[in-house]
């Protein structure tokens, strides 16, 4: 972004309905009319908030979490499809830009993936998230690298991550590579105590220095009464407490306002992009402070699928994906025919 502008952004921490994605929707929509009323132009929300994160794989070992999951698909969000039409509307009628998480169904696998609306509405990215954590395999499928991308909104040039992944300095690099102006994370809150919380500072805090750009955090909350629930009587309940940070940061590092680390709220607050020009006239990670011919990234980003016809592979694709499955050689004519 060029021009000189205060972009208003929105930070939500609430937390979901434990019962029916309907439900959690509702939720969503009533606080995207909320930060609106106060005149937000961006509004993010937390990693996979519909329907609900899977807590339920956290307090109970897997043997125990089947009925649970199994409620999570049934419950999944399918992109594009109903409940991503809802959001489309309400980015629409609002005209705010939209970011949020979700378990998204794809026939028999969830993904971890994060969507942004631009504020006419349109889907403008779907990014499935490269590696679950270790209690997370159980749960999502991976995604790929076909969309780690910034996009063109109306509030600028928005790129995205989710929760760990920034602990991943290339998948971050790919995005500053790409100029963002704003950042968007996401993270699931309620989890592991407030050592979860300084970390997701930390994280959230880099970015932005190296970046130079804003970044705009939502983690999810639990209340005392859903805890209970999701752990019942023989889960580890202090496991999913703690660990929120819903947080606003400058390309400085520093909290535009203060974070909201404990119940539900909406963080808003006025993002002076002039800042992000001010930083990077110091410290360009991808300009003037890089060196690209000493250290570069090289990026192999096609998206991935479970089958494809010879007819749309190269022959030199053809050769290296049979060489790769260990079968015998053979020529890229053999392959075609």
């Amino acid at each position: 972004m060029t021009d000189s502008r205060t972009v208003r952004a929105a930070a939500v921490q609430i937390a979901p309905a434990l019962d029916t994605l309907a439900n959690t929707v509702d939720r969503v929509l009533a606080a995207v009319s909320e930060a609106a009323s106060k005149g937000a132009e961006l509004v993010v929300f937390p990693e996979t908030f519909l329907p609900w994160y899977p807590y339920f794989s956290i307090v109970h070992g897997p043997a125990l979490i089947g009925d649970e999951h199994l409620r999570l698909y049934k419950n999944g969000v399918v992109a594009p499809g109903p409940v991503t039409e809802a959001l489309s509307a309400a980015a629409r009628q609002h005209h705010v830009v939209i970011s949020i998480g979700i378990n998204e169904r794809d026939h028999g696998t969830l993904y971890n993936s994060l969507l942004i609306f631009d504020a006419d509405g349109t889907l403008r990215l779907k990014h499935r998230k490269l590696s679950p954590a270790y209690h997370e395999r159980m749960i999502w499928g991976v995604g790929d690298g076909s969309t780690l991308k910034v996009i063109d909104t109306a509030v600028g040039r928005v790129g995205g991550l989710i929760c760990w992944e920034h602990y991943n300095p290339l998948a971050r690099y790919a995005l500053m590579a790409q100029h963002e102006d704003i950042h968007v994370s996401m993270f699931p809150g309620a989890l592991f105590g407030p050592t979860f919380a300084d970390q997701t500072e930390v994280q959230i805090r880099n970015h932005a220095l190296e970046s130079g750009c804003f970044v705009v955090n939502a983690t999810g909350w639990l209340t005392e009464a859903q805890i209970a629930e999701i752990s019942g009587e023989h889960g580890a309940a202090d496991m999913i407490r703690g660990g929120s940070i819903t947080a606003i940061i400058d390309p400085e590092g520093r909290h535009v306002v203060p974070p909201l680390t404990s119940g539900e709220g909406i963080l808003i607050a006025d993002l002076n992009m002039d800042l992000n020009l001010g930083r990077k006239r110091l410290m360009d990670s991808v300009g003037h402070f890089s060196r690209p011919e000493l250290l570069r990234l090289l990026m192999t980003n096609p998206a991935t699928s479970p089958a494809v016809t010879a007819q749309d592979l190269t022959p030199d694709q053809i050769s290296k994906a049979l060489n790769v499955a260990g079968t015998d050689a053979v020529s890229p004519a053999q392959a075609e025919a």
